[in-house]
């Protein structure tokens, strides 16, 4: 997890005319980005565990997926999110796609004044804990599993674990089209885990944060024997610690969400309603 330092007073910010009033930090919304609708996943597990704090979401639907692409396009797309989120004056910065998170998280924490938290540490802090045997299946996107972040971490959380990772390039635009219970998916689904499920795994880290839409069905396939996590809950759970640490947590009941995406907007919040709920009523297109 990468996290940068911010004041936790008031700032100053410009009204457009007379001097610049102080602007308490705490007030302020925290950003939340992924290639397209995965990171609702993510935004969830933060609204349960931060029900008083205001979000912006950013799905880059025009541009997904991620996975597939080269690490300087993938930098290049995730430093724009970056960029539209902290345009709108957010506190902290969420990067809700394992496929960023892998291989631009590093240029966008060096570049950002707030603090920044990816997936990719919490998720297999999660898994390290989970697992009894420490055989552990990843899987994820091309670039996610390419880079070996997952096995990286892993072995350095449990060095005697036996890591498994495939890479699922499929299973994102399925997610996208909402196709998470049909024949294809179960087929899809099938496929990418039947070696995996020959290795004798007892847990599967869920390496993209469309994964846990289709939870049910990887549940089915890989059996009742095996532990299956993702991290939302765990990133949750840092960015809740982070706010603290910094004295950015925000008093208050009920905290509000505001969606953005860069394509089809009505497609998105479709979607997201089955698994977000009713809050995603409306998003608003960017042009990119």
């Amino acid at each position: 997890m990468r996290t940068r330092s911010v004041s936790a007073n008031h700032r100053r910010q410009p009204t457009g005319r007379g001097p610049a009033v102080a602007v308490d930090s705490r007030v302020r919304p925290i950003g939340v980005f992924d290639s397209g609708i995965g990171g609702l996943t993510v935004l969830k597990a933060l609204t349960e565990i931060l029900p008083g704090e205001n979000f912006i979401y950013l799905g880059d639907t025009a541009r997904t997926p991620y996975g597939n692409k080269s690490s300087e396009v993938i930098t290049r797309y995730s430093r724009e999110n970056a960029e539209f989120l902290l345009a709108k004056g957010i506190k902290l910065l969420v990067v809700a796609c394992n496929t960023s998170s892998a291989v631009a998280l590093e240029a966008i924490a060096r570049d950002t004044a707030v603090p920044v938290i990816g997936v990719i540490e919490p998720g297999a802090q999660a898994a390290a804990e989970a697992s009894v045997k420490g055989k552990i299946g990843v899987i994820g996107t091309e670039a996610t599993i390419a880079s070996g972040i997952y096995t990286r971490l892993l072995k350095r959380l449990r060095p005697e674990a036996e890591i498994y990772t495939r890479a699922c390039p499929l299973l994102v635009p399925l997610v996208e089209e909402g196709w998470t219970d049909n024949e294809i998916a179960c087929r899809t689904v099938e496929h990418y885990l039947a070696g995996l499920k020959d290795s004798g795994i007892d847990t599967l880290l869920l390496g993209c944060t469309h994964y846990p839409m289709l939870r049910g069905l990887i549940r089915q396939v890989i059996g009742p024997g095996v532990r299956v996590v993702d991290s939302a809950g765990a990133t949750a759970r840092a960015v809740h610690s982070t706010l603290a640490r910094f004295k950015l947590l925000r008093s208050a009941r009920n905290g509000e969400q505001v969606f953005f995406v860069t394509e089809m907007p009505e497609r998105f919040t479709r979607v997201g309603r089955r698994f977000f709920g009713p809050q995603v009523e409306s998003a608003v297109r960017i042009e990119r």
